[in-house]
């Protein structure tokens, strides 16, 4: 059975709509997308509600979780800005170790094999 996930263009549609109509066309290039993805809801959230305090985003970080497609993203934005494990984890808010889990789990998948 296949995990269904959040409709997150809908809920963000909903959320400048209702409460933030001023920051739309700051969005509307990644509402336009047609499937938007964890990164994307990142930034959106980003844009929408600005820079959390610290303790507010440690806790955002630890109920963080990243899809398949996600962790490529990232894998391949470190390749491509040739960026070590600590860099992109400082980048993206991650810790070290999270990072060197994901570049070991998947060694077997190519950076290269995927167009920039």
């Amino acid at each position: 059975m296949e995990k269904s996930s959040p409709n997150y263009k809908q809920i963000y549609c909903d959320i400048i709509n209702r409460k933030h109509p001023n920051k739309k066309i700051a969005c509307e290039t990644i509402l336009k997308k047609e499937e938007v993805s964890i990164l994307d809801v990142i930034k959106l959230n980003n844009i929408i509600f600005g820079m959390k305090d610290r303790e507010t985003n440690t806790f955002d970080q630890q109920h963080r979780s990243y899809d398949e497609q996600s962790i490529k993203e990232i894998l391949e934005y470190q390749e491509k800005n040739d960026l070590n494990n600590t860099q992109l984890a400082n980048h993206f808010k991650l810790s070290r170790n999270t990072v060197a889990k994901w570049k070991k789990h998947f060694k077997h998948w190519s950076y290269s094999s995927t167009s920039y």
